[in-house]
């Protein structure tokens, strides 16, 4: 391993993955601005994507509709895909995603990114709230066929939807009496598991693995991914992504900070305390017994915190290890100030171009 990453060009995509983070003291108003602040930033310095994800009843994150929030940052950002990192679509009706992600696409041709997930993206109360059975899961896949089957307006003969139409989409251009989109949402299968990659190769799907959760394998899930990957019509060879968090700064000590206060918020929702992203000295005071202490070791570790330098090192020696196309950085400190100013000192390490 190097001990210092080489400045300059990225060997890899990058990109950035935000919760509309609203830290303790934080209103959701200030949160969401945050978020669209961070949208602004990625865009401007040439990051590739820019993805937020669904959580519900969470009291640190403020975007519980990704395609509510992409359609805000439609307006604020010119150049820089975005997208729903991901919707959970046990959630959800798949033709109301269908219908939601092409408009979208309408407004934003070629933009648009679907990250798929079958997580409930909550505890199990909210996920009963949401209407979300005990056999949600099983679901997943024909949940996923009927989305592609909405978005592609390609159901067989036969088919219970097959004069079902999502809409916009193909079939509302058809009698309209115009050209097909040219573009669509881009679909990636998102996972943590041998089987998100699994299903993301049996559909030859590009495939986003998020490291962020525990003791996830990413080696395995990889593998799986590239032996058993079956080409198609919209990806010809296997396209990986991994999500990592971040917590980046000038002082070593203060990116630390940072991302303890994420630790603490995984530790509180382990412990049924409710997910919050309390301040920095607050978790600095917290008396953690032994037990707790190895959960906010372990995530603190797990997260790439540090310098510039030190952090560009661990994010390529990943690249190396893993052979990933892209890198999505997970910011989720409790200050969004912070989180944006590491996203700017990531793109001057690597020279990301300023627009």
């Amino acid at each position: 391993m190097r001990t210092e990453a080489s400045v300059g060009t990225a060997p890899f995509a990058l990109s950035v993955l935000a919760g509309g983070g609203t830290g303790v003291g934080t209103t959701a108003e200030e949160g969401l601005a945050g978020t669209v602040a961070l949208a602004r930033t990625a865009d401007r310095r040439g990051f590739h994507r820019f993805w937020m994800s669904e959580h519900h009843a969470m009291g640190a994150t403020s975007v519980s509709s990704p395609p509510l929030m992409v359609a805000r940052l439609i307006a604020e950002t010119t150049r820089i895909r975005l997208g729903a990192g991901g919707v959970m679509l046990p959630n959800h009706a798949p033709l109301l995603i269908a219908e939601q992600f092409g408009m979208l696409d309408a407004l934003a041709p070629g933009r648009i990114d679907l990250g798929l997930g079958r997580a409930p993206g909550t505890d199990g109360a909210t996920a009963a709230a949401l209407r979300r059975g005990a056999d949600a899961n099983d679901g997943f896949p024909q949940q996923v066929l009927e989305l592609l089957g909405f978005l592609g307006d390609d159901f067989p003969p036969g088919h219970p939807y097959r004069s079902v139409h999502a809409v916009p989409g193909p079939w509302q251009a058809a009698q309209n009496r115009v050209p097909e989109p040219s573009t669509g949402p881009e679909i990636w299968m998102l996972g943590s598991s041998p089987y998100s990659a699994r299903l993301a190769a049996r559909l030859g799907r590009p495939y986003a693995f998020a490291l962020q959760f525990g003791d996830a394998d990413i080696d395995t899930a990889l593998r799986l991914y590239r032996e058993e990957f079956q080409p198609s019509e919209v990806l010809a060879e296997p396209r990986t992504l991994v999500s990592v968090p971040v917590a980046v700064s000038d002082v070593p000590v203060e990116s630390k900070r940072q991302a303890a206060t994420s630790a603490m918020a995984m530790l509180r929702m382990f412990t049924r305390k409710g997910y919050l992203l309390l301040p920095p000295d607050e978790v600095d005071a917290y008396q953690a017994t032994a037990q707790e202490r190895q959960v906010l070791d372990t995530y603190v570790d797990l997260s790439f915190h540090g310098t510039p330098a030190t952090v560009a090192d661990r994010l390529e020696s990943l690249h190396e290890r893993t052979g990933v196309d892209e890198i999505m950085l997970v910011v989720s400190g409790h200050s969004a100030e912070l989180d944006r100013h590491g996203v700017e000192l990531i793109a001057d390490h690597y020279d990301l171009p300023r627009t």
